[in-house]
């Protein structure tokens, strides 16, 4: 880790007014956008950002600059809380399961759909249709571009395991799709 890296962990676990500021606006964004993927309504988004960054500030004591980098410390804070919120204010909400949909087989989607409008449309339903944590494991790795260890310490799991559950999200937005769009 180099020097700077470190005095700003130290300026944070010493609650300098700057060094929380600039957590705030330098992780701010990313962190609003994983948030705001997984609290659908802007307002509670917003209170999910901020418990995020109070429960980091509250934390950074523990923080092991040697598990994870900042940004994906804060991911997974980030994740855990926009999930836990969701589950706490939408407890009657029941998905899809790949076995509900009836099929057995999985054919590869043709590549020249892969920019098909209703295709796309198709693909943003069966997202908004997953379990939160299905929709954070596809949006980091696709959107975020965050490695499956990355994804793995922010979920807390393992890479093989974040591996397997992308394969099978994959297979369940394509069987989705076909379902709703045959």
């Amino acid at each position: 880790m180099e020097q700077t890296t470190e005095l700003f962990i130290d300026l944070l676990r010493k609650r300098n007014r700057a060094a929380c500021q600039r957590l705030v606006g330098d992780y701010g964004p990313a962190v609003f956008q994983l948030v705001r993927r997984i609290v659908v309504r802007q307002e509670d988004a917003e209170e999910v950002y901020q418990d995020v960054f109070v429960k980091a500030l509250r934390g950074i004591g523990d923080y092991d600059t040697r598990k994870a980098s900042l940004a994906t410390w804060l991911c997974r804070i980030a994740y855990h809380e926009s999930v836990n919120f969701v589950r706490r204010r939408q407890p009657d909400i029941v998905y899809m399961d790949e076995q509900d949909l009836g099929f057995n087989n999985l054919v590869d989607i043709p590549e020249d759909n892969a920019n098909d409008s209703h295709t796309v449309q198709a693909l943003e339903e069966a997202l908004a249709s997953l379990p939160p944590h299905e929709q954070a494991i596809i949006t980091m790795f696709y959107y975020d571009n965050m490695s499956l260890a990355d994804i793995a310490y922010v979920t807390g799991s393992i890479p093989s395991t974040v591996g397997s559950q992308l394969c099978r999200i994959r297979k369940k937005l394509y069987k989705m799709i076909k379902a709703m769009h045959p």
